[in-house]
């Protein structure tokens, strides 16, 4: 049973409750813990555990890490309207930077897989905290642009992988110290959370409901759909967002079906503030996922829905009651 370790900027992008949803519910994986970063004292932490009582999930120890107020982050990272996107107001969860570091010391020393889903600011000062930990830990990172994005596909460039270049000196110092498998922006932009996903997801569990709701409010504000959904050939038309974190998750977590991970050497360095990355037969061998399909588009929205999000005790009972599976 794969363990799991989750770092996440939930409460921004909706894509990283959609990761937590998916993982909550993934079969035969254990998740040790949950660590937020670019903080807003303790905001994003309070998400976190209000998703996890809504999965019945509470067990599941979280901790919020390095604040948006530190000067490592090249803009504000604000947080959508909570009235729009919680169905009531959250209470903010506020733990030490040091008990952040400490959880991710601890899962690492389990064995756990980190899946880091945001700035890597966490990542980075607990290596210079307990040096050489990283070497040590298996990190999948969501984000390193190595190539663009395929024909068909947003043509974006280096400056969009947001989870490196919003924390440019954390990142580099990650990468070096560590052997990252990339889940790169090239690849993550193939997926797609579509408005058809809505209907299943409202008639499942609450973590699922929440998804929908929160979907609703982002397609208002952002529009996929007209930005990317009707130009963009390779995308559905009804496009909401990208599951760029639940596909890193999902990977992770040994997910396969029509995946490909090639070692190809990188030379990374900073240029003009940007972090860049350069396939170089001399760079560091580095493990990037090159190619996904579209089959994990319905795996993500079987697996959120699964069971309708009943938390593994509540099945238990089911079961045990003689209700159907």
């Amino acid at each position: 049973m794969p363990k799991l370790h989750i770092d996440t900027d939930l409460g921004g992008d909706i894509d990283d409750l959609c990761a937590l949803a998916m993982v909550l519910n993934w079969p035969d994986a254990e998740v040790l813990a949950v660590t937020t970063v670019a903080e807003h004292q303790g905001k994003r932490a309070g998400y976190v555990r209000y998703v996890l009582r809504l999965a019945d999930r509470e067990d599941i120890p979280v901790a919020g890490g390095a604040d948006v107020s530190l000067e490592c982050y090249r803009s504000w990272q604000g947080l959508p309207d909570e009235k729009v996107y919680w169905p009531e107001p959250i209470t903010p969860v506020p733990t030490s930077l040091d008990q952040a570091l400490s959880l991710l010391e601890r899962s690492i020393e389990q064995g756990a897989i980190i899946a880091a889903i945001g700035a890597l600011t966490n990542l980075a000062l607990l290596e210079k905290r307990s040096s050489g930990i990283l070497r040590r830990a298996k990190i999948y990172l969501m984000g390193g642009y190595v190539f663009p994005p395929r024909e068909g596909f947003p043509r974006w460039d280096n400056e969009m992988d947001f989870n490196v270049q919003i924390d440019v000196q954390s990142a580099y110092y990650v990468i070096e110290h560590s052997n990252p498998t990339f889940v790169p922006l090239a690849v993550t932009v193939e997926t797609s959370l579509r408005r058809a996903h809505l209907a299943r997801l409202r008639q499942a569990g609450p973590v699922a409901r929440l998804i929908a709701r929160q979907a609703e409010a982002f397609a208002t504000e952002e529009n996929y759909e007209a930005q990317y959904g009707r130009t963009c050939k390779g995308l559905p038309e009804d496009i909401i967002n990208f599951l760029h974190d639940p596909l890193a998750c999902a990977i992770a977590l040994g997910w396969r079906e029509g995946v490909e991970i090639s070692e190809i050497a990188l030379k990374s360095e900073i240029k003009d503030g940007w972090l860049c990355h350069v396939i170089d037969a001399s760079g560091k061998p580095t493990q990037v996922v090159t190619r996904v399909d579209d089959k994990f588009n319905e795996f993500w929205l079987r697996t959120v829905a699964r069971e309708n999000s009943v938390s593994p005790v509540a099945r238990a009972e089911q079961i045990v009651a003689g209700e159907p599976r």
